[in-house]
């Protein structure tokens, strides 16, 4: 080989060299911090970047991007002394990427050792109930803390979350105990509550029920009554408006004794006293209202009970002959229609009596007895 070319090789090797380390291209969202001799010069940005091949190294290489760092649980004792096991998930971002790199030397332990410090500091103030129940008041307290003291580590501690809190074995048994109580209070609460909600609805519900049916009665008895009236307004108006003769309404008065005692449920009825007067009108009607003298009183209720026995078995009701009547004189056919009209109240009566007992045989007396 020509002892030219030797040299010329080296020189140009020498040359790609310089170059290749004369030239440093930094990735997007990095920095690199840059000494010359030993001393920090400047921080490249992303892009190219020429340096002094020999005089300028690399120090550092940082990434500026929001970084995630959990840490591992850790024991805290609460102010009621139990001791709990909190790991933390910290968001950070580096800002300044000298004062990362030249101001602390581990960043990444200094912020979990402050982490820990800071976190028994606040949780030392509360009891595990308070602790349980104020991870929001726990969080802003750690990233205020935080945040102050990496601020001149050229950090920014965008977030601080508490990933878990573990109480004791014990104490968690304690908890779901109390739980499982809560839970079937408020069960049992809301089941009485269902319950007493059920009675008042039915309460109500009668109530109304109640209300309907008697107002319901009510205007029934109230159109019953209507009626009524109506009906009788009507038979006045008729009697009144065709003059009837007093002898009529007696007759059809005593027509309408017999029926008093024809249903099976009554067990007692009442004879008026005006019978004597209504069978008197009938007499004089059909007998001979010529023959002198007053009319002789009625027999007592007694002998017209006693005549009344005296009917025959057959149950029939003695009718007014209107030729047996002509043939006596005005207080005979008087006393004759009371004793027909007494004895026709006692058979039905009788009757009555057989329907409600038809297992006792019903002896009757003969008219000869």
């Amino acid at each position: 080989m020509d002892p030219v070319v030797i040299p010329i090789l080296v020189a140009a090797i020498v040359v790609v060299f310089l170059v290749a380390s004369t030239v440093r291209i930094v990735p997007q969202a990095r920095r690199y911090n840059i000494e010359r001799f030993g001393r920090y010069r400047r921080t490249l940005q992303p892009g190219l970047n020429l340096v002094l091949p020999v005089a300028d190294r690399i120090n550092t290489k940082l990434d500026v991007r929001e970084q995630v760092y959990s840490s591992d649980p850790r024991p805290v004792i609460t102010e009621d002394n139990l001791v709990v096991n909190i790991d933390t998930v910290l968001y950070y971002q580096i800002t300044d990427p000298r004062a990362a790199a030249y101001e602390v030397a581990d960043y990444l332990q200094a912020i979990d050792q402050l982490t820990v410090t800071t976190l028994r500091n606040v949780i030392g103030s509360m009891d595990l109930e308070e602790t349980l129940t104020s991870r929001e008041e726990i969080n802003s307290r750690l990233r205020a803390v935080l945040d102050d003291a990496t601020g001149k580590w050229g950090i920014r501690v965008n977030r601080v979350e508490i990933k878990a809190i573990d109480p004791p074995h014990t104490i968690k048994e304690a908890m779901e105990k109390q739980m499982r109580a809560e839970r079937d209070k408020r069960a049992a609460i809301l089941h009485a509550e269902g319950e007493r909600q059920a009675k008042i609805l039915t309460a109500e519900g009668t109530k109304q029920k109640d209300i309907l049916e008697a107002q319901g009665t009510q205007q029934a008895m109230i159109l019953r009554a209507d009626g009524e009236a109506k009906a009788v307004e009507l038979v006045f108006q008729a009697v009144h408006r065709n003059n009837a003769d007093p002898k009529i309404l007696a007759y059809k008065y005593l027509e309408t004794l017999p029926h008093l005692a024809s249903s099976d449920n009554n067990t007692f009825w009442v004879i008026p006293g005006e019978l004597t007067e209504a069978v008197r009108t009938v007499t004089s009607a059909f007998g001979d209202q010529s023959a002198a003298g007053p009319s002789q009183p009625a027999q007592p209720e007694e002998a017209a009970t006693a005549d009344a026995d005296e009917t025959s078995d057959e149950g029939r009701t003695p009718a007014l002959e209107a030729g047996s009547a002509v043939s006596l004189d005005a207080a005979t056919a008087a006393d004759e229609a009371v004793k027909q009209a007494d004895a026709a109240v006692s058979d039905a009566k009788a009757e009555a009596a057989a329907a409600k007992s038809p297992q006792v045989p019903r002896r009757g007396r003969t008219s000869g007895d």
